[in-house]
């Protein structure tokens, strides 16, 4: 537990923080006075969203063959691995990249945004999509140092980044006068800062990236696809979800999208621990895996579902009472107050089980079954997330949509955190089958492992 809260800490200090800042982004915005501005941010959100799904597939596939290669002693070749995976991810981002920009108003007209709100979000994509090249090379290199137990360092990349927008956004948005064209500069700045930082503390710093060669392209390209093809349809399926509950909740107006927008940046600041929870884990199932201590690998799924129920609660009683503070800070009126409360009253209290889904989603894609990971979220995502929102949206309106999507995630958590924890209560290492489960057995000598 000691090794999960410490890598969770450090991860969520660093993804809470760039969270925030992206809220604080939204906030500057929304005081313009213009809910149009807000309610092209969150189309433009919905958008985005997939791209940055592909890059976080991506890195938890880097991370699970690097930390393997490292849990079994190999560490030459986990440096040949990681440099191969920042040159993957930047080439699988950059076609995609390019068709983002190539249909942006297409997959905003998708979305129902109409109108003047519609081409501020396809010029707000315009610019900030191409920095989706550097940023995914940088969660790769991010994800290197997670999986060598570097927690702190990975933090700094997010923590230090994030500091940079803090202070460029209203200098941009405000001071300058660019307003949304600001704050879509402030994001791409970012992103190349994140960059800068990653390059500095993994290549330069802890040398944990060798130069990329033709030879391990080759061979990672493999092991690499294998487990992040899985993840990227895995954490596609997010995208796909929110795209079309933004689709339901367009109708009910700019006001329901302003709120939506805003319950969208307070999900990842709110659950930044839990996001960072399925990050930080990753590394440990996959050294232990690697290293054969099975044991190790049941503890740390216990641990992670324990973690992630008591910070929900935690969190669910601080939105309860931030609520007020909340509506007022962003200006929501109408019947975007009404999606607020639904989201910090049912909203919130359902990542009880999207966490456990986490959790189950970390084992399954570290531990060699990655294609359950995606079955589970895609049932989630895509099969009960819009017939369930539209139903309850046509009961109670807009907030309906909130309902929906707690409802689709109590379902697919519960059986996501059973099937995982049954596959894991299952594993056994090489000196497990050798012993008679029976007889209590030690501990191989933990000072094998120089990172646990």
């Amino acid at each position: 537990m000691g090794h999960v809260v410490r890598m969770t800490a450090t991860g969520a200090m660093g993804i809470t923080f760039v969270f925030l800042v992206d809220a604080a982004n939204l906030f500057w915005v929304s005081q313009l006075g213009q809910p149009q501005l807000v309610a092209a941010i969150g189309y433009a959100y919905a958008v985005q969203f997939f791209s940055v799904s592909i890059a976080v597939g991506l890195m938890i596939g880097a991370t699970a063959v690097i930390s393997r290669s490292i849990g079994a002693g190999n560490r030459d070749q986990a440096r040949r691995q990681a440099g191969a995976g920042v040159v993957i991810a930047a080439s699988i981002l950059a076609g995609v990249v390019a068709l983002i920009v190539g249909f942006r108003h297409q997959l905003i007209d998708f979305t129902g945004a109409e109108g003047e709100t519609a081409r501020l979000a396809a010029r707000y994509l315009a610019i900030t999509i191409p920095s989706l090249v550097p940023m995914s090379a940088a969660l790769v290199m991010s994800g290197t140092l997670r999986a060598d137990g570097y927690g702190a360092k990975a933090m700094y990349i997010t923590l230090f980044s994030g500091m940079v927008l803090m202070i460029v956004d209203p200098v941009l948005i405000f001071w300058m006068g660019w307003g949304l064209d600001g704050a879509a500069i402030g994001l791409v700045l970012f992103r190349f800062a994140l960059l800068g930082l990653a390059t500095y503390f993994a290549v330069i710093q802890m040398k944990l990236v060798d130069r990329p060669r033709l030879r391990t392209l080759r061979n990672i390209a493999g092991p690499f696809m294998g487990v992040a093809g899985p993840a990227i349809a895995t954490q596609m399926s997010t995208p796909a979800g929110n795209y079309v509950l933004t689709i339901v909740m367009s109708r009910y107006g700019d006001e329901a999208m302003a709120a939506w927008a805003v319950v969208g940046r307070l999900t990842v600041v709110v659950f930044g621990g839990v996001f960072a929870l399925s990050g930080a884990i990753g590394g440990i199932f996959g050294q232990n895996f690697g290293a054969g201590q099975m044991d190790r690998v049941r503890q740390t799924y216990r641990d992670a579902l324990l973690f992630c129920g008591v910070y929900t609660l935690v969190a669910w009683c601080l939105m309860l009472m931030a609520t007020p503070y909340v509506i007022a800070a962003f200006g929501l009126t109408g019947v975007g107050v009404e999606v607020l409360h639904a989201f910090t009253l049912v909203g919130v209290g359902g990542f009880v089980f999207i966490g456990a889904l986490f959790v189950s989603n970390a084992a399954f894609n570290n531990l060699g079954k990655a294609t359950r990971s995606t079955l589970v979220n895609w049932l989630k995502d895509g099969v009960l997330s819009f017939p369930a929102a539209a139903g309850l949206a046509a009961l109670f309106g807009a907030p309906g949509v909130i309902y929906g999507q707690a409802v689709a995630g109590a379902v697919m958590g519960l059986i996501a955190a059973t099937w995982g924890w049954f596959y894991v209560k299952g594993l056994r290492g090489p000196d497990e089958a050798e012993v008679d489960p029976a007889r209590p057995r030690a501990y191989p000598n933990p000072d094998r492992y120089r990172r646990r």
